[in-house]
């Protein structure tokens, strides 16, 4: 029950700023001390039922820009199905783990600001340079079990790609369809297949999430309030996972 609260909390905050809470729910698993190999599919699982919601209000709302999303798409769908069928050991993946949340809420909370900001001075990015990133990020997401929006989000903002509202709808969609990828990759592992029905529960608990998050983004608080509130809490969870690896 608590970890169905804790997911159903993870993804309340992070769907309010376009994110799947991938990286969250790893850590959570983590801590409670799920087998690591099946890490991955909860946590793609969940970011596809969280974003999926998203996706669709935000498509809805007229804010998808193809033009922005296609080049990092090309990159990290091979990429995201590599990543996910490659193994890994236990003790990597807690090191890696901790190295993406730490970065990934540095990233957010310096860039918080960005998710308000009305200034039309936005960049065009050359098309090589965006497959590249979307490449790295669909393989770091396949290996690890993360949809990469927690790292494209902030990296847009700072070199300021787009308006917000098309950054946010581009992350949804990024870490949909890298979510998507990724498990295809992972279901490449047998023994995978006979633990995922013991957590089915868990993705209940993040479709209410996802739903009120979705709504606390459209009708309630400012987007830039929530995502401090989700950067600091992407560094907390880093920091007890550091604290893990350590003891």
């Amino acid at each position: 029950m608590l970890l169905a609260i804790s997911f159903l909390v993870t993804a309340v905050l992070y769907s309010s700023v376009g994110f799947g809470g991938g990286s969250a729910y790893l850590a959570l698993l983590l801590i409670w001390g799920v087998p690591y190999f099946v890490f991955p599919v909860i946590a793609l699982s969940c970011n596809i039922v969280v974003v999926s919601g998203n996706c669709f209000n935000y498509i809805r709302a007229g804010n998808l820009n193809l033009k922005l999303l296609i080049p990092y798409l090309i990159g990290s769908i091979p990429l995201a199905f590599i990543g996910g069928s490659f193994p890994i050991e236990k003790g990597l993946f807690e090191i890696l783990l901790f190295l993406i949340l730490m970065t990934a809420g540095t990233l957010l909370l310096f860039n918080f600001k960005s998710y308000d900001n009305k200034k039309e001075n936005y960049k065009k990015i050359p098309t090589v340079i965006s497959i590249l990133i979307g490449g790295t990020l669909g393989f770091i997401s396949g290996v690890v079990g993360i949809g990469g929006g927690i790292f494209l989000s902030p990296i847009l903002f700072l070199i300021r790609a787009g308006k917000p509202k098309h950054i946010i709808t581009t992350t949804s969609l990024f870490i949909l369809i890298n979510s998507i990828t990724g498990i295809v990759g992972q279901l490449t592992k047998n023994e995978v297949l006979s633990e995922i029905p013991n957590y089915w529960y868990l993705l209940g608990a993040v479709l209410i999430g996802g739903q009120l998050g979705n709504f606390l983004n459209l009708k309630v608080f400012p987007v830039r309030i929530l995502a401090l509130v989700t950067a600091l809490l992407v560094i907390f969870v880093a920091l007890r996972i550091g604290f893990k690896i350590l003891n």
